[in-house]
């Protein structure tokens, strides 16, 4: 069996599908009715199909490994295992094997999220709204969490960023009809509109990271002949409008000076904190 959950976020990583008891804990059926699913369960998207083939197993030979959960209100929380889970309700099965284990709030949703994070079939979207809820809920920082993981710490920033992208775009990503490279493209467009037109542009042509790309350049091209072509005053309005986005983004000061012919940016940093985080901003994985 592969290694057991423990009380350290050490002791859920790496990956994991079934779980050891304890010292002093057993395994023990119980009824599937008594056991409720976890509320934060950050997977949104379950295969059906999937489903079935795992519930078609389990009505042939049962469940093998059991699903760890938590006392909680007289009954039992899901803490991991909530595709066998699922799978076994499917089944009809009335009665499950079980680890049960005495866990804190913080302790549930943690594992729930890290066993989640360590399975490769997570959309990308679903890991960087886990990722946020760790930041969010427990005051990680993006360090901690790639240690934590065995993550890089781009790696950990740049799915952190998908979540700026649109509604529409965040649609066509959890249908797997734009992948994370497609999405870092797409973040390279100053606006929404710009964004999901490009989205749309990538999926209806089948384009790849490459081409995408590409694209994205040319686009942004077009977005600073339109700046040229701008009077005076709309185009310092343009320009302080942009200033001001790049500041949300970058969270620094940054100004734009737009000449006759051509102009520059300036992005200020306080400390070399500050930097080392704006260099990760602009050149993702390739300080490490």
């Amino acid at each position: 069996m592969k290694k057991g959950l423990g009380r350290g976020l050490s002791a859920l990583i790496p990956e994991y599908e079934s779980f050891e008891p304890e010292k002093g804990e057993k395994i023990q059926v119980i009824e599937i009715i008594k056991i409720r699913p976890n509320p934060y369960q950050p997977r949104r998207d379950f295969d059906p199909q999937k489903l079935e083939e795992l519930a078609s197993s389990l009505k042939q030979y049962g469940m093998l490994q059991p699903v760890l959960v938590t006392p909680k209100e007289g009954n039992y929380e899901l803490v991991a295992g909530e595709r066998r889970y699922r799978a076994a309700r499917l089944a009809q099965l009335e009665e499950i094997p079980c680890i049960v284990r005495t866990l804190s709030s913080r302790e549930v949703n943690e594992i729930s999220l890290i066993e989640n994070i360590q399975r490769e079939d997570l959309n990308v979207l679903e890991e960087s709204m886990a990722y946020q809820r760790l930041i969010a809920d427990y005051e990680y920082t993006q360090e901690e969490l790639a240690q934590k993981l065995g993550k890089s710490r781009p790696h950990i920033a740049n799915t952190l960023r998908l979540l700026n992208l649109s509604p529409y775009c965040h649609n066509l990503l959890l249908k797997d009809e734009l992948s994370a490279g497609h999405c870092r493209a797409i973040l390279s467009l100053p606006n929404t509109v710009a964004q999901d037109a490009l989205a749309k542009k990538i999926v209806g042509q089948n384009l790849n990271v490459r081409q995408a790309e590409s694209l994205a350049q040319s686009l942004k091209g077009e977005v600073s002949e339109k700046i040229k072509k701008l009077n005076p005053k709309v185009r310092d309005a343009f320009l302080l409008s942009l200033e001001s986005k790049m500041q949300q983004k970058l969270g620094t000061k940054v100004v734009v000076q737009h000449k006759k012919q051509g102009g520059r940016f300036m992005i200020e940093f306080y400390n070399d904190e500050d930097l080392q985080r704006l260099l990760e901003f602009f050149l993702p994985g390739e300080l490490f």
